[in-house]
């Protein structure tokens, strides 16, 4: 059984986002980048089903500049056997990156695509779904538990009513969820190691792919400074203050 793992490279979750003083974007000049925290516990989740003898291989994908060669990598070094990287500048946004990931997997044939439910740096939650509606293959979205019995996969999925249990067949789409699992750290020697597994370089245009973006970006800006708070004696004097703020009317 093969698994492929969509990766993408994000600004670190612990840096502080800054905007461009033209309002044209998020500043990651300089900024730490690593891999989507969700995508990460994706490739640990290929790779534990792997050390338990139910996969065979395990196959990292990403879409960006030369530089995401480290995020690859990095998957590599948890225990990937190995990537591909598809080569492309500028921002891919999901459509993109669903048509890509579509060829990825008529090239590669997997049994299970597993991708985190979305980027952290975009927040779009669309690629998975995406994927599937072009594959027209069954998709477990936000999964907390996954299980595989023979032609079969069971995920239980975050839902919100509480949890929810879907039985798929393969050739499947698996988006990821935080419960999930722990991803581990990568040791040394499997850095090291990861230094020599393959590494394939193609480009949107080799799988006759447009990735050319539909949406505009108008502006971006940060978020208004939370304002300090007032105390009021009574619940007539709040509803006058919330009136007052338009909060209410």
């Amino acid at each position: 059984m093969k698994i492929l793992v969509a990766v993408k490279r994000v600004v670190d979750f612990n840096v502080a986002i800054r905007v461009k003083a033209d309002g044209s974007g998020v500043d990651i000049g300089n900024a730490k980048m690593s891999m989507n925290p969700f995508d990460e516990i994706g490739v640990e989740e290929a790779v534990r089903l792997k050390e338990a003898g139910k996969a065979t291989e395990v196959v990292v994908v990403s879409i960006g500049p030369a530089q995401v060669q480290e995020t690859l990598r990095t998957a590599l070094a948890m225990g990937a056997d190995r990537a591909i990287l598809v080569k492309h500048e500028d921002y891919v946004e999901p459509l993109g990156v669903a048509k890509v990931l579509k060829e990825v997997v008529t090239a590669e044939k997997p049994d299970i695509v597993i991708l985190g439910k979305q980027a952290i740096d975009d927040d779009c939650n669309q690629t998975g779904q995406m994927l599937a509606a072009l594959l027209g293959w069954p998709q477990g979205t936000f999964a907390s538990k996954i299980d595989i019995e023979e032609s079969t996969l069971t995920v239980v999925r975050e839902a919100d009513g509480g949890l929810q249990t879907v039985r798929l067949r393969m050739p499947t789409i698996v988006t990821t969820d935080l419960r999930l699992n722990e991803p581990r750290y990568a040791s040394l020697p499997n850095i090291m190691k990861a230094k020599k597994k393959p590494c394939d370089e193609m480009t949107p245009a080799d799988y006759g792919v447009d990735v050319k973006p539909r949406l505009k970006l108008i502006k971006t800006e940060e978020p208004s400074k939370r304002q300090a708070g007032v105390k009021v004696c009574s619940a007539s004097e709040l509803a006058a203050k919330l009136k007052e703020t338009g909060a209410i009317r």
